[in-house]
């Protein structure tokens, strides 16, 4: 039983003297990393008029360095805090935790005021009390609830509750009459302060909330509460809507804009891959052509080849110059073309004539024949 409170009592210190990772300390704002608990309540917590106390054991409040050392774990030292924590949020969970972790074997006990007494000393609430006693019950680090609790805390009600102190932070809360309504617990030695969360509050939160109204009626609107339920006039009912409308197509006309621009981002990106290919393909069809067609192409070199072949096989082949020239001897007979009829017997004057005019077809068939290959090789270059 001893280990198991040690074990409980130790789990409730705060370590901050202990390193975090890599040697770091609180100081250097490095969280702390904690192991995985899935340790955790699964109630919330009682009302005090619902917890059995046995009066027969005697009440000794314990002193201030007693519960700083550490008390035995079934004498926890009883940590009182109230206030109205209406729309409960996380200043006050926070302020509930700095009690809980007093000291190390802390009991904490919660007041939360009435709504009578409330609206008397404060004003009104948003939520009713109920709603702020279920609150409290379903936070963490509270052991007791107290319903109706007293706005000024008397010695009674410190006796009746078995209170070793007090907790609230520093500052004087001048309230029903007194300057500060803590003082003369503070002068008893019971007091111990906590410190507020900055920048959160319950007023902070109400004031956000008439500044931005029309923001929240038309999103109520929208959400389908009445007008009457918020009670919103018809003139203000229909302005809403009318401004809701309105929203709306403004973010139809962004959104259209937005899918426009991606569209067109999509579009030059396209655009500049199908250039970028054209270039590139553009490229190697020019320099196919130019290797087939260029100045030095295979196309010239082939026509070049062509040509040479042509005329070396067109132009007849000339004797060589050493040779003597060769005169054929007349035949003894001319045979006419187109005639089956031989001749007669040429005389010396028909002979002369004969050869002249057998010279000339000569003549006439070499000219024919270099004319015909000279305009073929125009046409092939």
């Amino acid at each position: 039983m001893d280990a198991q409170c040690s074990a409980k009592v130790n789990a409730r210190k705060r370590r901050k003297e202990a390193p975090g990772p890599n040697g770091a300390t609180e100081e250097d704002g490095v969280p702390f990393k904690v192991q995985r608990c899935a340790v955790g309540l699964r109630q919330p917590a009682p009302f005090s008029d619902e917890i059995e106390v046995d009066f027969s054991k005697p009440y000794v409040r314990v002193t201030m360095e007693e519960a700083s050392r550490g008390t035995p774990c079934e004498r926890p030292v009883r940590v009182y805090a109230d206030g109205i924590f209406d729309l409960f949020h996380s200043g006050h969970a926070r302020a509930l935790m700095q009690a809980k972790n007093l000291f190390p074997n802390t009991y904490l006990i919660v007041g939360v005021c009435s709504d009578e007494l409330t609206h008397n000393f404060k004003g009104f609430t948003v939520m009713n009390e109920n709603e702020r006693y279920d609150a409290v019950q379903h936070c963490r680090y509270v052991d007791e609830v107290v319903r109706n609790a007293p706005w000024t805390l008397t010695p009674e009600f410190l006796a009746e509750h078995r209170i070793d102190f007090v907790a609230h932070d520093d500052i004087p809360y001048s309230s029903a009459g007194s300057d500060d309504v803590y003082k003369h617990i503070k002068e008893a030695g019971m007091f111990a302060p906590t410190q507020r969360t900055e920048g959160i509050s319950t007023s902070d939160i109400i004031t956000r909330i008439v500044r931005d109204y029309d923001v929240y009626a038309r999103r109520n609107l929208q959400r389908g509460y009445t007008a009457k339920e918020l009670n919103v006039s018809f003139i203000n009912e229909k302005k809403y809507h009318l401004q809701e409308r309105v929203d709306k197509v403004k973010k139809k006309v962004r959104d259209v804009e937005e899918k426009s621009k991606e569209f067109v981002q999509k579009v030059e990106e396209k655009s500049i891959d199908l250039i970028q290919k054209w270039e590139e393909k553009s490229r190697e069809f020019i320099g196919s052509f130019l290797e087939m067609f260029g100045p030095e192409g295979a196309l010239k070199h082939m026509l070049k080849e062509g040509k040479g072949r042509m005329l070396q096989a067109i132009s007849p082949k000339q004797s060589p110059s050493s040779s003597p020239t060769r005169e054929r001897s007349p035949s003894p007979s001319f045979r006419w073309p187109f005639s089956g009829k031989t001749s007669p017997p040429c005389s010396p004057a028909n002979l002369s004539r004969h050869k002249a005019v057998a010279y000339d077809i000569r003549r006439s068939y070499l000219e024919q024949s270099k004319f015909g290959s000279h305009a073929l090789l125009t046409q092939v270059e």
